[in-house]
Order: structure tokens, then C-alpha cells, then sequence
């Protein structure tokens, strides 16, 4: 291959993975928004160590029914 095909493969991957970076920000974002909607939660109110709690509960919920299959 020579360098120019090289740079554009290089380019490609780049944008790829760009875009898988961005659709995992975009379900991470979605995921928070409906477990605080679900929750009937206050996104004002909400601070960091009540995020993380919340994600740990979460976690260990999905984990527990995962185990549980």
C-alpha cells in the first residue's frame, strides 16, 4: 500500500471510531436521562455523589438479574 492509501485507511478508522465514541456518549446520555425520568427525579437537585450512588444501584441490579438468568 503506499502512504496515500495508508493516510486515507488511517483516516477512515479515525472517523470510525468517532462516531462509535459519539453513539456511546449519545446511549450513556439517554440511558441517565430515562433512569432519572423513570425515577421521577429532580435534575437540579442531584449531585454527584447521588449520581454515582444511583449508578452503583443500578449496576448491581442489572448484575443480580443478569446472575439470576
Amino acid at each position: 500500500m503506499s502512504q496515500s492509501n495508508l493516510e486515507k485507511q488511517e483516516a477512515k478508522l479515525k472517523a470510525l471510531n468517532q462516531k462509535i465514541k459519539d453513539e456511546k456518549n449519545k446511549i450513556e446520555q439517554n440511558l441517565g436521562k430515562q433512569i432519572i425520568r423513570s425515577a421521577n427525579l429532580d435534575y437540579g437537585t442531584l449531585t454527584t455523589p447521588q449520581i454515582k450512588m444511583i449508578a452503583k444501584k443500578v449496576a448491581a441490579f442489572l448484575n443480580q438479574a443478569k446472575n439470576n438468568r
